[in-house]
């Protein structure tokens, strides 16, 4: 997987996690308010988050893209250089299929402005333009409605429930699978 070129939004600045993004990485984290829902982080102690294991941790997010398994980016406030949150985009096929899957999430202080619609923006771009991929897919919980509506707002299609997908808490539960085609694809 090629390391993806920088990409600007209205606001954000999508991009792999750098050395020097250390204290705004930390700083994500902490400034987070308290978990408002399941799917919410929330403010996270950060103790274990030391210099060491942020180096170790971009050593492995490099190794991960190079073998193609999954491209991670952080996303920053252009103007204020602050952490808003991070996506991935992970492949499932290469070959005849040419599919990967997309994940994002938004630290809850940044929620309701529009900034999860502007990173799964981002990264569609980046999965299809910079990636290759023919076909991009989001798996989301059913009780999720909110990562729904960022989904179909970014031209994501609901194909079906995929039933009992994944492992949560040892439970294992349905999720929403929605897709988007690149429309550009061609095969070099």
């Amino acid at each position: 997987m090629r390391m993806p070129v920088v990409v600007t939004t209205k606001r954000c600045i999508v991009r792999p996690l750098e050395e020097r993004d250390y204290a705004a990485f930390v700083a994500g984290y902490e400034n987070s308010g308290p978990a408002r829902n399941r799917f919410d982080e929330g403010h996270l102690d950060t103790g274990f988050m030391t210099a060491d294991w942020y180096a170790a941790m971009l050593d492995r997010r490099r190794r991960e893209a190079e073998d193609d398994f999954c491209c991670m980016f952080h996303v920053f406030h252009r103007q204020t250089g602050q952490a808003i949150g991070y996506g991935n985009i992970r492949t499932l096929y290469r070959g005849e299929i040419q599919c990967g899957e997309i994940g994002y999430t938004v630290f809850n202080n940044y929620w309701n402005q529009g900034y999860a619609t502007e990173i799964v923006e981002a990264l569609t771009g980046i999965g299809f333009e910079k990636l290759g991929f023919h076909r991009l897919e989001a798996y989301i919980n059913l009780d999720n409605p909110a990562s729904q509506a960022v989904a179909r707002k970014c031209g994501y299609t609901l194909e079906g429930v995929r039933e009992k997908y994944l492992l949560e808490d040892g439970v294992w539960t349905d999720n929403m699978v929605y897709y988007r085609i690149n429309p550009a694809w061609t095969a070099e």
